[in-house]
């Protein structure tokens, strides 16, 4: 490993009025200008692998012609605005773990943000060291041991050590998932700041990081400013005891829960980022190697306050100068630098807004689906009960069913049958299959929108993890039985809301094209393996190398 170069200085504080201070935002963005195509002749020393949080292809559509800074940039190369993460498990683990790895949840082992471990007893967390006695599923022991398979830097760390492999993000999993095994630098936000894995200690950039956070967030912030083009969005949803639709996101003094479910979470990763372009130092030398910066935020506002509110056109507007921010620090240190950019999944509306917009069928989940009711339901029909506790741990709207242990094998057959019966029966459920159905279900190639729905959950099924009956609520059922502060809306479903997200690579040099044919998140590392001369043995990926570039010549044949 290449040995860290000093930082000089860093920002004294973080201005939350105006997220970011790690570079000054230029106020306009010449770079924007279509510039003569230049192919580019050698391997780019530095891959960066942007995540945007629940950054559906809806929302990526709806907002495209107001960006001016970050998107504006990429919209330049190879747009993708079909991308597919194909599976049905559309969650923020699953689907980070596709986008480096180039496979799907059943091979990368990564099934759910959380599943039930009937060893344990207990629910495990997807970036979680469970046998370590300090771990709960609430405050786990990070770790990327449940990945089952390498992310791309991993693999170029493997052929050659001088490869740093950097990842930063506000959530631990998406670090773990997009980062891997063998990180150099893995920083996310938990509490008060920056944090890494356990018996690591924090680097000077996360230091001074969290010191100009602790300044800042304690003075807090006034409202973020609305763009024009939000105020046709800028009205009141009631749901019930709350409302959403009008939030600024103004900063009370000290308040870092609020501050860490904002865009000016955004502008602390891309702080953070910055940050570490020096003090790795990355880019530097002939060796590739991997930033993964993976935004938070979109979750965060599309789970409190929906995707159509003026929230989620605040938090666009602001997001677009972040990323910004960091391409325009890529361009001030003189890397030569390629950018993918894309999403772990999509997400919907509050289904309260989705029925004033004449989406009729939307609704939130029949108590009924939860785990407890189907427990007490089966329980009563079949005279089976779990020697203690529920019978069944998951359900609700994200797909997996796991019996209790404990049952003998006919007991098990005949609670299966039941639930099945059950879900089947039920108006809002639109499939609902056993583990040995999807054990036979091969993952399809073809492209994914067409896939059946028993095809997309087997993308996500992994015998050793995935439930014995696995759900599938029909679309717009919002997970939830009910709206409650810091959750209007989620995602998990096998529908194409949460599924379809962007693809967008862009580099000096690399013609413009719009493609848009359907393509897969796990096509992304095969990409870039071939940009960077990377060559791995046949079945490494399930996806493919996407030939990015725009004229005549192929971007894969390298």
């Amino acid at each position: 490993m290449r040995l860290a170069v000093p930082l000089i200085a860093f920002s004294a504080a973080l201005a939350l009025a105006a997220p970011g201070t790690a570079e000054d935002t230029p106020a306009s963005t010449p770079a924007l200008a279509q510039a003569p195509v230049r192919a580019p002749v050698r391997p780019p020393r530095l891959i960066v692998a942007i995540s945007v949080d629940q950054f559906s292809a809806d929302l990526f559509a709806q907002y495209r012609e107001h960006y001016s800074h970050g998107f504006a940039r990429l919209l330049q190369g190879a747009v993708f605005p079909s991308g597919f993460q194909s599976h049905a498990a559309t969650e923020t683990c699953p689907g980070h773990s596709t986008l480096l790895t180039g496979v799907h949840p059943s091979r990368t082992g990564v099934i759910a943000n959380t599943w039930y471990d009937a060893a344990l007893g207990r629910d495990v967390y997807c970036a979680e060291d469970e046998a370590n006695p300090n771990s709960t599923v609430d405050d786990p022991v990070v770790s990327a041991g449940h990945l089952r398979a390498p992310t791309l830097g991993d693999l170029l760390k493997r052929k050659n050590p001088a490869s740093l492999n950097v990842a930063v993000s506000a959530k631990d999993r998406a670090v773990a998932m997009m980062g891997g095994h063998s990180t150099d630098a893995a920083y996310w936000f938990k509490g008060k700041g920056f944090a890494t894995y356990p018996g690591r200690s924090l680097s000077e950039a996360a230091q001074a990081e969290n010191v100009a956070l602790a300044q800042s967030v304690g003075a807090g912030a006034d409202d973020l400013p609305m763009p024009d083009w939000c105020a046709a969005l800028d009205r009141t949803l009631p749901l019930g005891a709350f409302s959403i639709g009008t939030y600024r996101f103004a900063l009370k003094p000290g308040d870092f829960k609020s501050f860490s479910r904002s865009p000016r979470m955004d502008a602390a990763t891309a702080d953070m980022a910055i940050h570490l372009l020096d003090e790795m130092p990355l880019g530097k030398d002939d060796a590739p190697d991997v930033l993964s910066v993976s935004f938070s935020a979109t979750d965060y506002v599309g789970h409190a306050y929906g995707t159509e509110g003026v929230e989620m056109c605040i938090q666009m507007a602001q997001l677009d100068q972040s990323i910004g921010r960091l391409l325009d620090a890529l361009d001030k240190r003189g890397l030569d630098y390629v950018v993918v950019l894309s999403a772990d999944h999509g997400g919907i509306d509050a289904p309260e807004r989705l029925k004033q917009q004449g989406y009729p069928a939307a609704a939130r989940l029949d108590p009924s689906l939860t785990a407890k009711a189907l427990s007490a339901a089966v329980s009563q029909q079949t005279g089976i009960a779990a020697k203690s506790g529920d019978l069944f741990h998951g359900a609700g709207g994200s797909g997996d069913v796991w019996l209790a242990p404990g049952l003998a094998p006919k007991q098990r057959k005949t609670v299966i049958a039941a639930l099945v019966a059950r879900l089947k029966a039920n108006p809002q459920v639109a499939g609902a299959w056993t583990a040995d159905e999807l054990k036979a279900v091969n993952v399809p190639s073809g492209d994914p929108q067409d896939w059946t729905l028993a095809e997309r959950f087997a993308a996500s099924y992994d015998s050793r993890r995935s439930g014995d009956v696995v759900m599938a609520t029909k679309r717009a059922v919002v997970p939830g039985t009910a709206p409650v502060p810091g959750l209007a809306s989620t995602h998990g479903s096998p529908w194409d809301y949460d599924r379809r997200v962007p693809i967008l690579f862009w580099r000096d040099g690399l013609a413009h094209e719009e493609m848009p044919q359907p393509v897969e998140t796990v096509d992304i590392a095969p990409t870039l393996a071939a940009l960077v001369g990377l060559k791995e043995p046949a079945g490494t990926w399930d996806g493919r190398c996407l030939d990015i570039d725009g004229t005549e010549a192929d971007s894969c044949a390298r």
